[in-house]
Parts: structure tokens; sequence; C-alpha cells
């Protein structure tokens, strides 16, 4: 709900901050630590099993049909990891981070959340709650006062205001570049939702969407001349080379949250070469632009990314695939311990799949938030079963995830 509150707090940060093409008026000061942290949510649920490709198993080619990725040499080609699991040939830039022993992946991870709403299930992994309405704060909010930086200026969203993951008591600030990546669906059917009551704003947008739709009416791209479902392929870039140049000064932030939409692939999903792919290579490049960023900085940073839930282990009749459950994550940085894949493996066929659709759950999505957190922040065992994420005495931190 936006209240007098959060657009005062939204002035506030806006008056800290400029656009990135203008001089800092960012108040840099001392910080606790030389540690960094970065959580990127990918909202829309990815689909893992493109993602991560499991093609080792037996099962794979079969359920995944048209949306199989080649190991045999195609333009199509996955990344092979261990001669099981594979990177998709857009994560051209992760792979040599893996390759560097500078990523770990994670497969059939989720949230609590066991349903299939985008909302809930992004309340829930935001949150840290065992259900999406819990908590009516964000986790890593919560564990900015144990990590030493809630003095406003120590964790950035590089968003208009920050998302519910960073939003509660500490305080916090957020920051956008002054080139914005393309907004999505989802997003213009908020502007349109909330410009519903006033004539002359919903009659100004509808005249700008209809001059975008004659401009992609002209355009060769297959994709922007499609009345369907089309996933958002804005460039990453500027956002995350903002982020890593904010966290790379001296005094500068040390946590920072990033937003990567347009995961939801119901429709022309793609193999190797599709709407998913390219959305993949716009994230990949995204993760080299603020490696590049954050110059020395690098070795001293850990970024997890995750998504609300999975996608169905079968393709649907549209050639995309439906709400899941277990998904794909991922830890990169230069402090972290990688080179190797994390899953509970279980193989897909129908028997071991939930509901005979879904990849199972297997591991808590807290479990990995925790592991960075103690191990690369230096949050407490207690802080982390009652603070940051109450009620999940259950969960144990992940270990070996961070360089000793």
């Amino acid at each position: 709900m936006t209240t007098r509150r959060t657009i005062l707090k939204t002035m506030a940060s806006a008056a800290a901050l400029s656009v990135w093409d203008a001089p800092f008026r960012f108040s840099f000061a001392s910080v606790p630590t030389e540690r960094r942290l970065v959580v990127v949510v990918i909202r829309g649920a990815l689909d893992g099993l493109a993602a991560v490709p499991p093609h080792g198993d037996p099962d794979y080619a079969s359920v995944r049909a048209q949306l199989a990725l080649d190991k045999n040499g195609s333009a199509a080609n996955v990344h092979d990891l261990d001669g099981f699991f594979g990177l998709n040939p857009s994560f051209t830039n992760l792979k040599a981070m893996y390759d560097a022993k500078e990523a770990v992946l994670f497969h059939n991870i989720c949230s609590p959340y066991r349903d299939r709403s985008h909302f809930e299930g992004q309340n829930c992994l935001e949150t840290g709650g065992n259900s999406p309405h819990a908590l009516n704060d964000g986790w890593l909010n919560r564990a900015l006062a144990p990590m030493g930086l809630a003095n406003g200026t120590s964790a950035v969203a590089i968003e208009q205001t920050p998302p519910l993951l960073l939003s509660g008591s500490a305080r916090a600030t957020s920051w956008m570049p002054a080139v914005m990546p393309e907004p999505d669906n989802a997003f213009l059917t908020k502007v349109r939702a909330l410009y519903a009551g006033d004539p002359e704003l919903s009659s100004s947008l509808d005249g700008a969407l209809n001059m975008q739709a004659q401009a992609a009416s002209m355009n060769d791209d297959p994709n922007a001349k499609s009345g369907k479902f089309k996933a958002s392929y804005g460039n990453l870039t500027p956002l995350f080379e903002g982020a890593g140049k904010l966290l790379a000064h001296a005094g500068g932030p040390r946590v920072a949250v990033l937003d990567a939409s347009g995961w939801d692939t119901h429709v022309a999903e793609g193999a190797g070469d599709g709407q998913l792919a390219r959305r993949l290579q716009s994230l990949d490049q995204g993760l080299e632009t603020l490696k590049t960023a954050l110059g020395p900085a690098w070795k001293n940073t850990a970024i997890v990314m995750a998504t609300e839930f999975g996608r169905t282990v079968r393709p649907n009749g549209s050639g995309g695939t439906d709400h899941g459950t277990g998904a794909a994550a991922f830890l990169l940085g230069g402090a972290v311990a990688g080179g190797k894949v994390q899953a509970e493996w279980v193989g897909l066929k129908p028997s071991a799949l939930k509901d005979g659709r879904d990849q199972p759950a297997r591991t808590d999505l807290r479990a990995l938030f925790k592991g960075v957190l103690a191990d690369h922040m230096g949050v407490s065992q207690t802080a982390l079963n009652t603070t940051v994420f109450p009620e999940s005495g259950n969960v144990a931190p992940m270990k070996g995830l961070i360089r000793a």
C-alpha cells in the first residue's frame, strides 16, 4: 500500500542520489565491512530446466521435447558442467565464472510456498516467512542491523523505491540510472490499473502505447510484431553497471538489490535461441558488467539470484511452460567457493515429480540465504533464526559456499 510515509521516503531517496550520468550526491561514509552482497530477484518464475539443464538425466530429452537443449554440437549446445548438469548456451559469462570456481548452481530449490501465484510466491521469497502473509517486511531489511549496515546509505535498491525485500524498519535507499530498461507487460498492466480512474492520464497512456505498437509493426523482429506474450528483453546493463559502481566505491553501499523481470514464459519459450535464451543472454551480460564495474571489490562480493518458483517439466500446448514448484538458484562472485552444482536430484520421471508435473522442492531457499548471510556477512545463527527468518530454526544454513 502506498502511504504518505512511503512517498516521503521515496522523495528523500531521490534527493540523496542523482542520475548516473551526473555527479553523485550520495553521502558516502565509513562502513564496517569490505564484503559486498547483491541479491537479484528473478521475477516471473524462471524455467530452471532451461537455465541449468540436467542433460545427463535419461528422461531429460523426452520430457522437455522441443525445449530440450542439444548437447551434441548444435547452435543450441549446452555448456557442460559435470557431465550431468549444464548451463544454457546464453550463459557464456556465467560459464566462465563457474570454470573460475566463482559460481555455485542449485536445483530443486524453492521458498516454503507451494502454490502458483506470482504475487504470493514473490511475497514469500522476499519476506522469508513460512507463508506469503506471515511477515510484512523483507528478510534483507531485517538482516541490515545484524550486519551493521542499517545507517540508510549502506544498502541500496536499484529501483525507484525499495522492493519488499529491502523494506522495513531499517533504513535503506534506492537509485535508478538515467537509461531505463524497456517496461514489461506486468509493469504496463499495473500502470493501466493505476490510470484507469483518470480519463486524461488513461488516454495519454493509450496514445503512447499505440505509438509504440505502430513502431513495433515496422520492426523486422517477429517478436516485436506479435500480439502474443512478449518477455522484456530490455538491456539490464545500466542497472548492473550502476550497482557495481556504487558498491565499488570505498565508502559506498555494501548491499544492493536488483530486479530482473520478464520470465513468465507461458508461450513460445524457445530452446537455445528463443525468447528465454535472449533474456538469459541479457542477464548474463548484466552479470559480466557488474563484475567489471566492481573491479577489485569483486573478490569480496557474493551475488545471490533466486526466483519465486519454477515451471512445469513438460512444455504446454503453446510451446511454453506453466507455473511450477522447484526451481534453480545461483550464487556467484569472487568471494564464492564455486565450481559445483548442489541438487538433491530425484529425476524427471512422473513418479518423482510434484503432482506429476513439477520439480519437487527438496531444498529451502532460506538455507542458501542463511549460509551466505552467516559466512559472508557475519550474521549470527541466533539472528538468522529469530530476526531475519523467524520460526526457521529447522532450516540449517548451507555450509561451504564462501571462500575461507
